[in-house]
């Protein structure tokens, strides 16, 4: 499983909504509001990174209130126990 982060700028006043249909998703782990150019920052687990395209179209950008997605993809995690 590789950790995909998706920063989420949402339409004003409709955060804490999308933060929630967002927690439906089946790959979701966790989500935090941010401050700056996004308003979300959520953590995503895949199997499959060739088809992270199409769930971030199918299942993130399907979301109403979403203006603009940033996705950010990790590659080997230091200080993890």
């Amino acid at each position: 499983m590789r950790a995909v982060f998706v920063m989420v700028k949402t339409e004003p006043g409709h955060t804490t909504e999308v933060a929630n249909r967002i927690a439906e998703v089946d790959s979701f782990s966790e989500c935090f509001s941010i401050t700056g150019q996004y308003d979300l920052l959520v953590k995503l687990y895949v199997e499959d990174v060739d088809g992270l395209g199409r769930l971030i179209e199918s299942q993130i950008h399907s979301i109403p209130h979403i203006r603009d997605t940033f996705t950010i993809l990790t590659f080997e995690a230091f200080g993890v126990r």
